[in-house]
């Protein structure tokens, strides 16, 4: 959804980094089985790291060779149908449909033509997504709704805008009944999510200054957010070093190792960029797919 959430892939063992394409490419197969072509777009490396945690699986991911549109003679290595992926394709359709209908909410009808089309070309597979992952859609619906309500009211308070966007993905993980292990992928989630709202925040001051917009890290340092970066840094920090504390607290399997890399390695050399002012660069000059990563 955002694109943030990559590994640094060349400390990636090499078992790790075709494991970690696998993921990808099978949670595009995934979103391609359960809700057609469409929704493939939305296909982001974001939900597959969902999808390493939410995995139960104890051995290494077992793959099969699949063709696609994007590979269609040679094919590429997929992980096989899981329930992990299942719950990451549903829960990528659902933030997506909701994020539209705040865009659609927060701009004039000609502004927002673009979102009230991609809405109602989604609004079949969010229906369904929605009937399976009713508390996600909830959850999700309701934290943005508090979200737009703060934006409105232009609140300087980055740990309540924060935490509003961090609860989303604490409720990307459902229940499994295994508490000690619902509480750390939970804490994991909720810290990650936190500090992706918060780096999307500086990355997107530029222009939301001038579109007149509401940014939280404009509106938290009225005077200037340039001089406060290490500020920000430092709290940005914290929640990654929250992040790493929980996910010691648990074990992710045969993933371990690649969420660790993403966790230690992968966002901080975003965030890195980000401050550089060079992220959006590799975007564009990539037409918006970098070599590690594919961003709606």
């Amino acid at each position: 959804m955002f694109g943030y959430v990559v590994p640094l892939r060349g400390e990636l063992k090499v078992w790790e980094l075709d494991a970690y394409q696998a993921a990808y490419c099978g949670l595009c197969h995934t979103l391609g089985r359960r809700y057609g072509f469409l929704p493939r777009l939305l296909l982001s490396y974001d939900f597959a790291f969902l999808a390493m945690l939410l995995s139960t699986e104890s051995i290494r991911p077992v793959t099969q060779r699949r063709r696609c549109i994007a590979c269609p003679i040679k094919g590429k290595q997929v992980c096989r149908e899981s329930l992990s992926l299942d719950i990451a394709a549903d829960e990528s359709v659902i933030l997506t449909y909701w994020k539209l209908m705040d865009g659609v909410a927060d701009a004039s009808f000609w502004k927002g033509l673009p979102s009230r089309l991609l809405v109602l070309l989604l609004r079949p597979s969010y229906h369904r997504a929605a009937k399976w992952r009713p508390d996600f859609d909830s959850q999700t619906a309701a934290c943005l709704e508090e979200l737009r309500f703060l934006e409105k009211e232009r609140s300087g308070s980055l740990d309540r805008t924060a935490d509003t966007f961090a609860r989303i993905l604490r409720a990307a993980a459902p229940s499994t009944g295994t508490s000690d292990r619902d509480r750390a992928v939970g804490q994991l989630l909720y810290h990650v999510g936190r500090w992706i709202y918060l780096t999307d925040a500086w990355d997107d001051l530029a222009e939301d200054r001038s579109r007149g917009t509401y940014n939280p890290v404009a509106a938290r340092w009225p005077d200037g957010p340039e001089g406060h970066r290490e500020e920000l840094r430092t709290t940005l920090r914290h929640s990654l070093n929250l992040a790493v504390s929980a996910c010691h607290l648990t074990d992710f399997g045969p993933w371990s190792g690649i969420v660790l890399n993403i966790l230690c390695l992968g966002l901080p050399m975003v965030e890195e960029s980000v401050f550089r002012g060079e992220w959006r660069k590799r975007k564009k000059g990539t037409n918006g797919r970098m070599s590690y990563e594919r961003s709606v």
